[in-house]
């Protein structure tokens, strides 16, 4: 495998991808961006009717194998509109109200962007009672500016606009991304970037590989039900986010024990398959990839469970992303575990490649 895991190409449309807003349900440009990167690595792209994005290798195999994230980001909906101009929301997937207050928001009008502001009351003011005040979703509100719920309707602004936040990718001390929604487009990237190499490496498959760009993980896996369904793979390797328990205020006796820039994570849990999980192990120790381990109880909580309890049981496993601050603007990856996730996934594929007979996943072989 090429040394380079991520030229320059790469890396700007990793900005781009990063940049471009993505909301749940409305993940349309975003996936038109990644479909324009992954076209030239592939034999085939497509779209289904929610927007879920794929790209076929080696299509018209009997055997078909999918590397799976999903492309939404978590926002907000305009829920109520006061007739003082003043704005209030729902969520549209796991936006955390904590952070809110203070945040600059683009509200995607029918007009095009108005920009906004989550206001909220001025430390002056909170004395007494008032000082036990905290952002909680029925009282957290956007200022547009406007004086009247009349000027907030012509700006083109209405029940149901969708809301996202603006802050974009930046590198932080030459060593983590930051930035918003890195939660999980950053696994479309991974996996994009997994196609690319087989391409550049001129890998031969005798699988067909899905690379899949999910929608609506965010409020339910949504995009992973439907397109599994439509695929009817035999394998699912799934590529996420999971928390670096080394920041503050983390307990690793509650939530394990996973640190940025010490390889992608793998989970032990029901959804996943043992015998596949094995192959990813071996493929980290044959290469030497660092990896950590983590077990989840019931649900990994990603569109691993929606392709491994699909179809009659898809063996399926989870590679996991450390991220710091998930589900707010600055989340963090570092470049290490990105480049780690890549090289993991590609290294299990050639694995497969190599010879291996693919009862091998067949409990009673």
């Amino acid at each position: 495998m090429s040394s380079n895991t991520m030229n320059k190409d790469a890396e700007n449309f990793l900005f781009r991808y990063l940049n471009n807003a993505s909301p749940t349900g409305f993940e349309g440009p975003g996936q038109q961006l990644w479909l324009e990167y992954l076209r030239p690595y592939v034999d085939e792209v497509h779209l289904d009717n929610y927007g879920t994005a794929y790209g076929i290798i080696n299509p018209g195999k009997d055997y078909r194998v999918v590397i799976e994230g999903h492309a939404d980001e978590i926002s907000w909906f305009v829920h109520y509109i006061n007739e003082n101009g003043y704005i209030y929301v729902v969520r549209n997937g796991g936006s955390d109200h904590l952070i809110a207050p203070s945040k600059r928001v683009n509200l995607h009008g029918d007009k095009g962007i108005v920009r906004g502001v989550f206001g909220w009351p001025a430390i002056h003011t909170r004395r007494g009672e008032d000082a036990k005040l905290t952002p909680k979703i029925n009282n957290i509100f956007i200022d547009v500016g406007a004086d009247s719920k009349q000027e907030v309707l012509d700006m083109g602004i209405h029940v149901g606009t969708v809301i996202t936040y603006p802050d974009e990718l930046e590198m932080l001390n030459d060593r983590y991304y930051v930035g918003r929604a890195l939660d999980n487009r950053m696994g479309g990237f991974c996996i994009a970037e997994v196609a690319r190499l087989l391409h550049d490496n001129k890998v031969e498959l005798p699988f067909s590989l899905y690379i899949v760009n999910s929608v609506q993980e965010e409020v339910g896996l949504r995009g992973a039900q439907m397109i599994t369904e439509t695929i009817k793979p035999h394998v699912a390797i799934v590529t996420d986010v999971t928390h670096d328990t080394h920041t503050p205020m983390l307990n690793k006796i509650k939530h394990g024990d996973v640190k940025g820039g010490k390889g992608p994570s793998v989970t032990y849990a029901p959804a996943v398959h043992n015998k596949l999980l094995s192959m990813i192990i071996e493929a980290a120790e044959e290469h030497e990839i660092d990896i950590q381990r983590e077990a989840s109880s019931r649900a990994t909580g990603t569109d691993t469970d929606a392709f491994a309890f699909s179809n009659g049981g898809v063996p399926s496993a989870l590679i996991s992303l450390p991220l710091r601050y998930m589900h707010t603007t600055v989340e963090m990856a570092h470049k290490d575990d990105i480049r780690g996730v890549i090289r993991l996934i590609y290294e299990t594929l050639l694995k497969l490649e190599d010879g291996m007979d693919f009862r091998y996943f067949q409990v009673n072989s």
